[in-house]
């Protein structure tokens, strides 16, 4: 599932549980928890003051962990269609 498609799930089902996201802490947290490793683990080290703002971080990650690795496809596909 795509960031901004779990961000979308996660509020519509925050509405459910309002008790577990009273607090940004707590909705960042929740978040978090949700999110994929590699994307999870960029941002271990990065303490967000508002679920905005680590939200507007997670889609910048993945848009670039996206590139990456359609880009090391590509690579992989010339070296196979090279014989390398």
């Amino acid at each position: 599932m795509s960031v901004t498609k779990y961000a979308t799930k996660f509020n519509e089902l925050s509405r459910f549980t309002p008790n577990q996201v009273t607090t940004e802490e707590m909705k960042i947290d929740h978040f978090e928890q949700g999110l994929k490793g590699p994307i999870k683990r960029m941002i271990a080290g990065y303490a967000f003051t508002s679920f905005q703002e680590m939200y507007q971080r997670v889609v910048k990650i993945a848009r670039v962990i996206e590139e990456t690795e359609a880009k090391s496809r590509q690579i992989g596909l010339s070296k196979r269609k090279f014989g390398q």
